[in-house]
């Protein structure tokens, strides 16, 4: 089918396949699904992440690639550290999950079932929900998960998510995050830690969903309430790390209830995909057209048309987060828009759109000079609102710089 020809009476699976072009789905993983849930009203991400689309590969081609990823050698460091946690029968990893959840000592008594690893995702998921099933009814048995498949609803749509371990023990369980950034004299790096516990967040969800459906009720919308059905997830996840220098690994309880009632409220916001489906303009696909080499061969220009058709709602925290981060940055410099300067400032200014703008305000503030643009034809009570809510922007604006002034003085002094 023509790309041209695509009309919106197509199925949304069709249309963000059509959306992604002829490369390779990408998988919307934990880690993912929490830096979009921290902005659930970039419909920029949630289009591109629904279809599969490699952000990454199209902000390389638009000349603004992230430079941020875990490294190749903290991945294989990663793959090493859990592969001996897994030797001698996860031996390793029971002394830490002894400690913290109270597994009986002898190992025979950890029963970890196949999960399918090698069959399509909705295989995993479906396998991964009997085998829960089966563990909570037997509060007796204790149960290690490697590497389960989790189906998460977001936006109308099924998410798969891979957690690298889930313990069922007493029909509760426990999300195992296994990190390779270590903890050194029982501490690890705040900000690692939190980006691991943003992530565990959305396995702990979807365990709730999962307990719901197979309660035969629906997961409850409130952002904190505290599930306790059968096969319930602990508010708590375990990260396993290196301890100090070496490979034995600990273990660190995190609870993540605030990070869980955060992401369901933004999850929660997103829009349904066959929504952002039906505002896209026809033709639109963000294929790179790639060579037999793989190369990109689909012109810059019209790859950038194609994106900045769908809204973005950049902020600087997108830089850390999206691989699309620093070229919306970019778009919102040529702009002048004040979303560059961050959310707070954004909403700190009220109608001030751009950067121009507010300068203007604030210095018309200090000067005393009228608002040119305010004429006559401008009276009614939305621009008598708006000029209120530009004058209190551009008096913040002024006490600001001065301020500023005053502390610039007192250092050069």
């Amino acid at each position: 089918m023509n790309v041209s020809t695509i009309g919106h009476a197509e199925s949304p699976a069709q249309r963000l396949s059509e959306l992604r072009g002829r490369a390779p789905q990408r998988s919307l993983d934990a880690r993912a699904l929490a830096a979009l849930a921290a902005n659930p009203g970039c419909r920029r991400r949630a289009v591109l992440d629904a279809a599969g689309v490699d952000k990454a590969a199209v902000a390389g081609h638009l000349g603004h690639p992230a430079p941020f990823g875990q490294s190749p050698f903290a991945i294989a460091r990663g793959h090493v550290f859990e592969a001996r946690l897994k030797e001698n029968g996860y031996a390793a990893l029971l002394e830490p999950l002894r400690r913290h959840l109270g597994l009986l000592p002898e190992p025979t008594a950890l029963a970890v079932p196949d999960l399918l690893t090698r069959s399509a995702p909705a295989v995993r998921a479906e396998r991964t929900r009997e085998v829960l099933a089966e563990a909570a009814s037997a509060p007796g048995v204790w149960t290690l998960l490697d590497h389960p498949m989790l189906r998460l609803t977001v936006a109308g749509s099924p998410t798969y998510l891979e957690p690298d371990a889930v313990v069922v023990h007493g029909g509760r369980c426990t999300v195992v995050e296994i990190k390779s950034f270590p903890v050194l004299d029982g501490a690890a790096d705040p900000a690692k830690v939190g980006a691991a516990a943003r992530q565990a967040a959305v396995y702990v969800l979807a365990l709730q969903e999962a307990a719901a459906a197979a309660a035969g009720r629906p997961a409850d919308d409130s952002p904190y309430a505290e599930q306790r059905l059968p096969g319930s997830p602990e508010s708590s996840v375990l990260l396993v790390c290196p301890k100090d220098f070496g490979n034995r690994p600990t273990a660190v309880a995190v609870d993540v209830r605030r990070e869980v009632a955060t992401t369901r409220r933004q999850l929660g916001r997103l829009t349904r995909v066959e929504e952002l489906l039906a505002a896209l303009p026809p033709g639109i696909t963000f294929d790179l057209v790639p060579d037999e080499a793989g190369s990109p061969t689909r012109p810059a220009e019209e790859l950038a048309t194609a994106v900045e058709a769908l809204p973005a709602a950049y902020s600087p925290d997108c830089l850390s987060s999206c691989d699309l981060g620093f070229h919306c940055r970019a778009q919102a410099r040529c702009a002048d828009s004040v979303e560059q300067l961050g959310r707070g400032v954004r909403g700190e200014l009220g109608s001030l759109r751009t950067v121009t703008e507010a300068l203007a305000a604030a210095t018309r503030h200090v000067t005393g000079d009228p608002d040119p643009t305010r004429g006559v034809g401008d009276a009614g009570p939305a621009r008598d609102a708006d000029g209120a809510e530009e004058t209190e922007a551009a008096a913040r604006l002024a006490h600001a710089a001065a301020l500023r002034a005053e502390a610039l003085g007192r250092s050069t002094g």
